[in-house]
């Protein structure tokens, strides 16, 4: 059982900020990297503008730690790689994280992380494994329309995620 799942957060929110509303963007009203429909997914109905600028660490912890962590099985993956690709969920989806590690170790890329996921995790060498994922996943976001917008905060972003995951390990 990893226990990476507070510090890894604590990361993540480091990376995400406070409350956002910019038309660029499509996340649109965002509080702690989390955002409004997201959140209105969660609790089951609309929320306000004062609602979202309201939220709190332990209001979203429960939902990254279902809704991310535990879906890319962030206490099974290597020390260091387990932010990672948790860090990646939330910024891009559980399930393209997923398969982003996956293609990167070259298994079936399903969008699930199980047994044969986590085990090729295990056997490589977990340092070129966080640096090659993380090339993936700035390909990936190369490519979007928004990035012009973006790209230089998610570049940013990435080095970071690559230093702190890294230090980790």
């Amino acid at each position: 059982m990893n226990i990476n799942f507070g510090k890894a957060l604590e990361l993540v929110l480091k990376s995400e900020g406070g409350y956002s509303n910019l038309k660029a963007d499509p996340g649109g009203m965002t509080n702690l990297g989390c955002t409004k429909a997201v959140w209105e997914s969660w609790l089951g109905h609309p929320v306000s503008e004062s609602d979202m600028r309201n939220l709190k660490i332990n209001d979203v912890a429960p939902l990254y730690k279902q809704k991310y962590w535990d879906r890319v099985s962030g206490d099974d993956l290597p020390t260091g790689l387990d932010y990672a690709v948790f860090d990646a969920a939330i910024n891009s989806g559980a399930g393209r994280a997923s398969k982003w590690l996956q293609e990167t170790l070259n298994v079936p890329a399903d969008g699930v992380i199980g047994p044969i996921t986590i085990k090729a995790a295990k056997a490589c060498d977990v340092m070129r494994l966080i640096g090659q994922f993380n090339d993936t996943r700035l390909r990936f976001l190369e490519e979007l329309p928004t990035w012009g917008t973006f790209g230089k905060g998610w570049s940013n972003r990435i080095s970071s995620v690559q230093s702190d995951s890294t230090k980790m390990v």
